[in-house]
């Protein structure tokens, strides 16, 4: 189902679990609660097209990620030292 608020982002329900799906351009995210349900997902759009699965999240749209034991942390560390290092600093 398509996203009403945000035009590139679908979720898929399932049996207990909700898969979400990012979609810009041509990079795509797919996260979700129950990890048997996103490999389902994964393995049904790459029969419908060319893609590759980077596995776990690391980069997406210029933003960091970093797997904590709290959870997911978004940063921009790359995009701060690149800047940093532009202007001498």
């Amino acid at each position: 189902m398509k996203c009403i608020s945000e035009h590139g982002v679908y979720v898929k329900r399932t049996e207990g679990s909700r898969i979400i799906i990012c979609l810009y351009v041509d990079d795509l995210l797919i996260i979700g609660s129950n990890e048997e349900c996103i490999k389902s997902c994964k393995a049904e759009l790459m029969k419908e097209f060319e893609m590759n699965d980077l596995r776990k999240l690391s980069y997406f749209l210029g933003i960091e990620f970093t797997q904590t034991t709290f959870g997911v942390v978004m940063h921009q560390t790359k995009y701060t030292r690149d800047l940093l290092k532009k202007f001498n600093m």
